[in-house]
């Protein structure tokens, strides 16, 4: 808005300072880049999963709202229990399960026992029907095909669109095909992602992705949680209640030095999927010892600040895809364009025997350059900051840049008409000025007079009243109605051009929506690689090597990644089970020796290995293995309506129900939760149905207090079992050296210890001497003071009850 003010005396001046600043509405604040950011990190990501069942084969399909991407599992057999789908839905977590109402037996059970889950974390899925027409196999192809997807150039005939999506969907695996219609079916009745947009705004898919579980290592909740492969501790900050969790001390939490947040993605999905496949952690250790190399140090720091600029891509193409581009976005998208331009440039230098390198320097290809170019060259940063909208720079479109200079010179123009407007007005209004209010037009605005008290005041011959803001009465007039005519709305007509180039840019890097995806994906792999070459260098882990052929695994001088962060002084030690080294290791030795330290220990350096990170160990030679079990620690819950034994039963029945000869179990304590005599049964009972499988037995390593297991040789003996960590049984637990640690009393210390003594030699066991005669003494003070209290000229007084109800009681105690 420009405005003009006049004095009493009829000089008109020129516009003020405050005046100046009210001449055009202040944009609204702009929120830092960085802010926005974390306020988007905070959006949960909603997955919602498709899944058929029919004639032993599964076909799953589902959405991703974090990244607007479905991906898919080609046709895969799975067991009538179902595992493989249990396997998947643990991974994702999804927010609802579609299916078939028409189903089978098993699925009917299973998704029975899915809904009836009342106590699964975070909490149970939406269980959805869907009539069994949806999932027809020509409606669901019919889906796919006429989808409006924008990583497809509009420019594509719809055969060469059918041709395109045939080399991305395995339109021959059927269930998928049909997965994915019923995917899409549920999708548009729901409006995920556009539930509050106009019907005719699609949902947006910025791709198709293929996700497979083989070479999948099978780790259950339990393990990851005593392995303390991840810990969820609450927040300290007040600003992060609606998180309210951060990393712990664990061993996700140390390895995670990622930059961008899609590389702490990606390594968590990596924690969650270890893999056997030995071509792809092979090449994930390469890329860590290049980097670990000492001449590489500078160009691996470099790598990492290219990193921190990698944002959140598929949000922006999200927004791009529904028109609800930010400001920010703009910024963003151009600063993580240039850094993985700076990161392809890097990687052209680098080896290219190196497989990630090579994708990065080949596939980051010129689009990105068009994208960066495009962007630097038609989005003015500056102005669009300042005005909280999009805006171009100069020489973009000539109509926009003479429009705008005839806006900028506008409060000059207007400080001219507002004074010949003053001149035709009552003399006693002392001054004018003529504003500009986008959407309305020009007005006349004059102050309100001490007369004008009612509405009928404010009518002016002349002047059409409009409103009245602020103690100033605006008015159109003959001069405004012009202006109106001939300038028009200048503020509407230029952010509506600038509207339409900014539709035009969007479609631009939308049609080049894929190799942004790609870039990503490289960018997150190549930073995830960085994190855990830091975490090697600066804890000395070496590389492991892997075995097809070895059954088992053999760690020289292993050390556990979080207790020697924690210990004054950590001693290594070593480990090997599989071949002549036997199947079962069971370890004996005092409390606090670190029994369950070295359990935790093999399954850490194992599972390190397995998601192709160095380890923890001089040395670290790791076989075929494909289970993580666990009986560590009790995961105890009221919500579970299970007791602490229960839960132990629970945990080592999965191992013995599910392990194979190339699974790796681990058992503490176990049968210290019932009475000795049933404990040790139990142990021996479970230990002996393992060694009874022979060459099919598990890796099996048993950390124990029952020295009873070995000395009263439940155990058959043979080459399968062996005891640790040295050679022996150990003859002792030492609890009275632990409990002197923890801090008893030394007289407590010293009972235990004596009856501990008695106990072993098979003598009875008597009470303290000084501590019964405290206890007669006792008795003896509290007999005395009743007597003392009786009145014994009270005629009411029966010694004799006092005798028999007191002092004869009393009397077995004292003597």
């Amino acid at each position: 808005m420009a405005s003009v003010g006049a004095t009493p005396g009829r000089t008109p001046q020129g516009p003020g300072p405050r005046e100046a600043s009210a001449s055009f509405p202040s944009p609204a604040p702009v929120p830092d880049p960085r802010e926005a950011e974390e306020e988007e990190e905070e959006e949960p990501a909603e997955i919602h999963l498709c899944v058929l069942w029919n004639s032993g084969y599964l076909g799953i399909a589902y959405y991703d709202t974090s990244d607007s991407t479905i991906y898919f599992m080609p046709d895969a057999p799975d067991h009538e229990s179902l595992k493989l789908l249990q396997r998947v839905l643990d991974e994702i977590d999804p927010q609802s399960v579609v299916t078939s109402a028409k189903q089978d037996e098993n699925m009917t059970r299973f998704l029975g026992k899915l809904a009836s889950q009342e106590h699964r974390e975070p909490k149970r899925p939406e269980i959805i029907l869907l009539p069994s027409v949806d999932f027809g196999l020509e409606i669901s192809k019919q889906r796919l095909l006429s989808g409006n997807y924008s990583f497809i150039p509009d420019s594509m005939t719809a055969t060469e669109k059918i041709l395109f999506l045939s080399s991305i969907i395995p339109f021959d695996c059927l269930l998928t095909v049909r997965a994915l219609g019923g995917l899409l079916k549920f999708m548009g009745r729901r409006r995920i992602g556009v539930e509050l947009e106009d019907y005719n705004v699609s949902i947006p898919i910025l791709g198709f992705k293929k996700f497979a579980l083989t070479h999948l290592v099978s780790i259950d909740q339990d393990t990851y949680s005593v392995l303390q492969i991840f810990k969820s501790e609450p927040h300290p900050s007040v600003y992060k209640v609606a998180s309210g969790l951060k990393e712990g001390l664990s061993l996700f939490g140390i390895l995670n030095r990622c930059r961008c947040k899609w590389g702490e993605k990606l390594l968590r999905l990596w924690f969650t999927r270890p893999t056997q496949d030995l071509e792809e952690l092979n090449s994930r250790l390469d890329v860590i010892q290049f980097f670990l190399l000492p001449q590489n140090l500078d160009m691996a720091q470099m790598l990492h600040r290219l990193l921190g600029h990698i944002k959140n891509v598929p949000l922006i193409l999200k927004r791009m895809k529904l028109s609800h581009t930010k400001v920010s976005d703009w910024q963003v998208l151009y600063k993580t364009v240039y850094s993985a331009l700076g990161l392809r440039d890097a990687c052209r230098s680098l080896p290219q025997s190196i497989q990630l390198f090579r994708d990065i320097a080949q596939e980051f290809s010129d689009d990105l350059h068009h994208i960066a170019s495009l962007i630097g060259k038609v989005v003015d940063f500056e102005g669009s900051l300042a005005e909280n909208r999009f805006t171009v720079l100069p020489s973009i479109d000539p109509e926009i840049d003479a429009k705008k200079r005839r806006l900028t010179g506008l409060p000059s123009f207007l400080t001219e008409v507002a004074r010949k407007e003053l001149e035709n007005l009552d003399p006693r209004i002392p001054s004018c000025s003529v504003i500009y209010i986008p959407l309305i037009g020009f007005l006349l605005c004059i102050p309100r007079l001490p007369s004008m008290v009612d509405t009928s005041d404010f009518e002016i011959e002349g002047l059409d009243f409009m409103f009245l803001s602020e103690e100033k009465l605006h008015y159109r007039s003959a001069r405004t109605k012009e202006l109106d005519a001939l300038l028009g709305d200048l503020h509407c007509d230029i952010r509506d051009q600038e509207t339409l180039l900014m539709y035009q840019l969007q479609c631009q890097v939308l049609a080049r929506a894929a190799v942004l995806t790609r870039v990503l994906d490289l960018a997150s792999r190549l930073d995830v690689l960085l994190a855990l070459a830091s975490a090697a260098r600066d804890y000395g882990y070496s590389r492991p090597r892997y075995s097809p052929r070895l059954l088992g695994v053999r760690i020289q001088n292993g050390r556990h990644p979080l207790m020697e962060l924690c210990a004054r002084t950590f001693v290594p030690n070593s480990a090997e089970c599989g071949g002549y080294k036997g199947r079962v290791k069971v370890i004996t030795g005092p409390n606090s020796s670190g029994k369950s330290i070295y359990l935790k220990q093999v399954g850490l350096i194992t599972f390190m290995a397995l998601v192709g990170s160095f380890v923890p160990a001089e040395e670290a030679e790791i076989g075929a293995v494909d289970a993580i079990f666990t009986r560590i620690h009790s995961c105890e819950s009221i919500s579970l309506g299970l007791s602490t034994f229960m839960i132990d039963l629970n945990q080592v029945a999965k191992a013995v129900n599910n392990a194979t000869e190339r699974s790796l179990v681990l058992i503490d304590e176990f049968g210290k939760g019932t009475n000795t005599v049933d404990g040790l049964a139990l142990l021996a009972a479970v230990i002996r149905h393992w060694l009874a499988l022979g060459p099919t037995c598990p890796h099996i390593f048993v950390a124990t207090n029952f020295l009873s297991l070995i000395q009263l040789q439940l155990l058959p003996q043979g080459p399968l079992v062996q005891y640790l960590v040295c050679e022996g049984v150990a003859n002792a637990s030492h609890a009275s050296h632990t409990a002197a640690q923890a801090g008893l009393p030394e007289k407590l210390i010293a009972r235990g210890k004596e009856v501990s003594d008695l106990i072993c030699s098979g003598e009875p066991i008597k009470p303290v001497k000084e501590l019964l005669k405290e206890k007669q003494m006792e008795n003896c003070q509290m007999l005395v003071d009743k007597f003392l209290k009786l009145d014994l000229e009270d005629p009411s007084l029966d010694l004799d009850i006092f005798m028999s109800r007191e002092v004869l009681p009393a009397a077995a105690t004292i003597l």
